[in-house]
């Protein structure tokens, strides 16, 4: 647990800006780095999840963990804005949280189906929605 707490940290929260309270790590210094800054710090996000899902993590919190990096990666692709996403969202310490709310308070147990469904519905309506508007823009155009 230790060594996922400071690859977390590292990624997270590890340096401080002077004069503030407000902690980064080096996820939002990559993404600075189009498109391959935030495919890193997803890639060490996601080993950190396999490595935890190996450890005994039950498959409702894999599946949290993986939704914050899903929206870690998403949100914080977009240039600028998605830098500053990074700093306050810091999706490997909300990870680290919820393993060990996982393991020492038993929470977020069994097996993550409804979220997993919840999410999958969510994403197919946002990708309908999105095919609509294009139709719609085509037809607008066209």
């Amino acid at each position: 647990m230790e060594s996922f707490e400071r690859v977390a940290k590292l990624l997270d929260s590890k340096f401080e800006i002077p004069g503030t309270k407000i902690r980064f790590g080096l996820d939002p210094i990559l993404s600075l780095i189009p498109f391959l800054g935030d495919l890193i710090t997803m890639i060490i996000s996601s080993m950190l999840i396999y490595t935890m899902h190996n450890h005994g993590a039950s498959r409702k919190v894999v599946v949290k963990m993986l939704v914050n990096v899903g929206l870690d990666t998403l949100i914080g692709a977009v240039p600028l804005a998605g830098t500053v996403f990074d700093v306050f969202y810091r999706s490997n310490d909300r990870n680290i949280r919820l393993l060990k709310e996982h393991y020492y308070e038993g929470k977020h147990q069994g097996s993550g189906n409804d979220l997993l469904l919840t999410i999958i519905f969510i994403a197919l309506l946002i990708i309908a929605l999105v095919i609509y508007g294009i139709w719609k823009l085509f037809e607008w155009i066209f």
